[in-house]
């Protein structure tokens, strides 16, 4: 009896704890464009469970995150601050095992099991895979997932499948459980990382739990199950129709997690946010969407940066809610901190709780801030300044990837071509067709002011130098793309 007596006050004690915290779970995808998603206006693809998500939540039709491309923008979602002031600027680009995100940043992982919950990670991390880099070493109590940022999805010879561009293209996937322990994976990625979350919910549903879903898909190498393409057969174009079905998995994939919270009672007090990392990729064969914003992965445009960005909390934000005011990825650290009682810990980040419920109605920022090496962008409530470097490379200097090949030591971070000055007006233009340089350059040396204010607190020499680089005709002329 007295064994059982002591179980019941645990118990007790633990779901006085669950009521007290919200549950926390971000479903990030990987390269989704901002116009792939019903609840944004896209038609080509089916997105019930992430539009009903959307009706039970807060859309933010201006949410950001920090960094055109995975790995630095993954950087600046789990710390909470601008990814320039700790050196994770640039894609690794295979270099997961020489470096990592600096081990003196906190993760979001970090505060959240300081505040007493469980933590685990199921998917993609991307931020280094020494040791000291790894998921269990920063923050999280359980990691099922990839280390590294790249893998296929599922052989390429499995009855069903298919693939756009080469067949098998890619590694095998590597996945590990804990620090070190491989599994076998041979079912699609997508599903099998679905799995590991509903798992993660279902053994942990009477403690509060912070629960990170880092899907890879729909980033290339492009493939799907029959179980998706059957969902996309009236789409002639194989890119487009493969692409569709990834869409469709990771729709899926949020219908499950959701069901899983419905089953365990959890739903109406579980704070959900859903978004993608960057944008969706120009290298696609134009089988993904950003519509109506202009521009893709790996640029400053909103194309690049502005993502779905969906966040439901039923028991405490309205359902079916819009936020119109820029916010960002950086935000989730202190929303997620307030949201289980506790303090704000970044100044990059900010508590968007009270901005999504109604009982704030300004904007969370002044000014957000974008940098890639020599290449910068900022925005205020109106008006987005970008710099990109012109250059004397032309498509021909392109290797077979449609990148360049970078100097040794990496891309520097001069101008010595000069820059693109770009001026866009986001309120009436959010599909920057007008460069207003010319004519505004008040605000043009306004927004450059704020930039190099906030730039001159990132001192930080990066981590590893920039070795991706691609060429884009902006406005009439080629600029150099650094990331």
């Amino acid at each position: 009896m007295g064994g059982r007596g002591v179980l019941a006050a645990e118990m007790v004690v633990a779901t006085a704890t669950a009521a007290a915290q919200p549950s926390v779970v971000v479903i990030l995808a990987d390269d989704l464009g901002y116009g792939d998603i019903g609840a944004n206006g896209g038609t080509t693809i089916a997105t019930p469970h992430i539009d009903a998500l959307a009706a039970r939540g807060v859309r933010l039709t201006q949410g950001y995150v920090s960094h055109p491309v995975c790995s630095p923008s993954r950087a600046g979602l789990m710390t909470g601050r601008y990814q320039q002031r700790h050196g994770w600027e640039f894609n690794p680009s295979g270099r997961d095992r020489v470096a990592g995100m600096s081990t003196e940043e906190q993760t979001i992982a970090d505060v959240m099991r300081a505040a007493g919950y469980r933590t685990g990670l199921v998917g993609k991390w991307h931020l280094g895979s020494r040791p000291e880099h790894h998921p269990v070493n920063r923050g999280f109590d359980e990691f099922f997932g990839m280390v590294e940022g790249g893998s296929i999805y599922i052989d390429g010879d499995v009855p069903g499948v298919e693939s756009w561009g080469s067949p098998r293209v890619g590694r095998p996937n590597k996945i590990i459980r804990g620090l070190d322990q491989e599994v076998v994976v041979e079912e699609y990625l997508t599903d099998r990382f679905t799995d590991g979350a509903v798992d993660f919910i279902e053994r942990h549903a009477r403690v509060p739990f912070f629960l990170f879903l880092s899907h890879k898909t729909p980033h290339t190498p492009l493939q799907a199950t029959a179980k998706y393409l059957d969902r996309s057969r009236h789409i002639d174009d194989d890119a487009t129709r493969i692409y569709s079905a990834m869409v469709a998995s990771l729709d899926d994939s949020v219908g499950a997690v959701v069901a899983a919270l419905e089953g365990e009672g959890l739903r109406d007090d579980t704070l959900i946010v859903f978004l993608s990392d960057n944008g969706c990729a120009g290298y696609v064969a134009n089988a993904c969407s950003n519509a109506p914003l202009r521009g893709f992965k790996r640029h400053f445009h909103e194309g690049g940066i502005r993502v779905p960005f969906i966040v439901s909390w039923p028991n405490a934000l309205p359902e079916g809610g819009v936020f119109r005011h820029p916010a960002v990825s950086l935000d989730l650290m202190d929303t997620f901190l307030a949201a289980a009682g506790k303090s704000e810990v970044s100044e990059d980040s900010v508590n968007l709780i009270p901005y999504l419920d109604g009982t704030d109605i300004g904007a969370p920022h002044d000014h957000l801030y974008w940098r890639s090496g020599p290449n910068w962008a900022v925005r205020d409530q109106r008006w987005k300044l970008i710099r990109y470097n012109r250059t004397d490379l032309t498509r021909q200097d392109r290797d077979r990837s449609g990148r360049l090949q970078p100097p040794e030591g990496g891309w520097p971070t001069d101008s010595p071509q000069g820059q693109m000055t770009l001026l866009y007006d986001l309120a009436n233009d959010p599909a920057e067709t007008v460069n207003y340089t010319a004519s505004r350059p008040e605000v043009v040396e306004r927004l450059t002011r704020a930039w190099t204010t906030w730039n001159t607190g990132n001192a930080v020499v990066p981590v590893l130098p920039a070795f991706r680089s691609t060429l884009v005709d902006l406005h009439g002329e080629t600029v150099q793309l650094v990331f």
